[in-house]
């Protein structure tokens, strides 16, 4: 079987927690204290949280799977924008958020992110959003590149806590 790209199912989400270990701390700004990145990953990221995720009709988890080894995965949340920062940026409603967008390092390079991409902003399109957002690390230039690259434009500026620390975001939309 080669590499496909799927819908994640809850046998998936010891999976997930092992290859989000792996790559949170990649998306992590230079500073960031390794104390902080676990006690996010222990927080946010764990078979537990995965678990719960799947279990939510209006999350989809989508993951590359080859041969039962999951290589990259997104986390796309289907509700309204909570936080007043994002919410008043947004100019494509409804729109999706894309909370995860991680690639496991030995594929990077290689188009499985772009593939995920599109298959991500595919399904959010399936699903009836006019738009998908994220938040990406104002200090992680790499990230920046590939979303622009993805289509998306930053349009305003969020906080994220990062265990005890405040961090800065750049919100970035998609128009679909």
């Amino acid at each position: 079987m080669a590499e496909t790209i799927r819908t994640a199912t809850t046998h998936d989400a010891g999976k997930l927690a092992e290859l989000a270990a792996v790559t949170f701390p990649l998306a992590c700004p230079p500073g960031a204290s390794p104390a902080d990145i676990q006690a996010h990953i222990e927080k946010t990221l764990s078979e537990a949280n995965f678990e719960e995720y799947l279990a939510d009709a209006n999350i989809t988890v989508l993951v590359i799977d080859d041969d039962g080894r999951l290589n990259g995965y997104t986390l796309l949340v289907a509700k309204p924008a909570s936080d007043p920062d994002v919410a008043s940026v947004l100019s494509a409603l409804p729109s999706t958020e894309l909370s995860k967008c991680y690639v496991h390092p030995e594929h990077h390079g290689q188009g499985a992110a772009s593939r995920l991409m599109q298959a991500s902003l595919a399904h959010a399109a399936d699903k009836g959003a006019a738009g998908v957002w994220l938040g990406v690390n104002s200090e992680n230039a790499k990230a920046i590149r590939f979303y622009e690259k993805s289509g998306f434009q930053r349009v305003g500026t969020k906080t994220f806590t990062l265990g005890d620390t405040v961090e800065h975001d750049f919100v970035m939309e998609n128009e679909l």
